[in-house]
């Protein structure tokens, strides 16, 4: 399994961007699929996760309703990224598996190379 992440780039603060995550060599197709992201000196952070035919999402505590996680098909999904503030500055990376606790780093199989997200205040 492949997942590539593109959309990322430089945002002013309020701004808004959209992330995609393009996936291929699926041997199944009941993989969920999720987004986390990484700050400088952090930690891996669950950002949202959405379930194999898009009808159950999940997000992380600080979403607070700003982003916006969906489907496209089974091989493609989107984070939509309003309000964006200087503290989501991180990379952002696709991830994908069959079964596991959606917001664990650790229960994800696959992963993408990540896209680097930058907002300015």
């Amino acid at each position: 399994v492949q997942l590539a992440e593109s959309g990322g780039g430089l945002v002013q603060s309020g701004g808004s961007l959209r992330l995609s995550c393009a996936a291929s060599g699926y041997t199944s197709n009941t993989y969920i699929m999720g987004w986390f992201r990484q700050a400088p000196g952090q930690e891996r952070e669950f950002v949202a996760a959405i379930g194999w035919n898009g009808d159950i999402t999940e997000y992380g505590n600080f979403v607070k309703g700003r982003f916006t996680i969906s489907k496209e098909s089974m091989n493609m999904m989107y984070l939509h990224m309003n309000n964006l503030e200087p503290e989501d500055t991180a990379v952002y990376y696709c991830a994908a598996m069959i079964v596991g606790t959606w917001s664990r780093v650790e229960d994800y199989e696959f992963w993408g190379q990540g896209t680097q997200v930058t907002v300015s205040s």
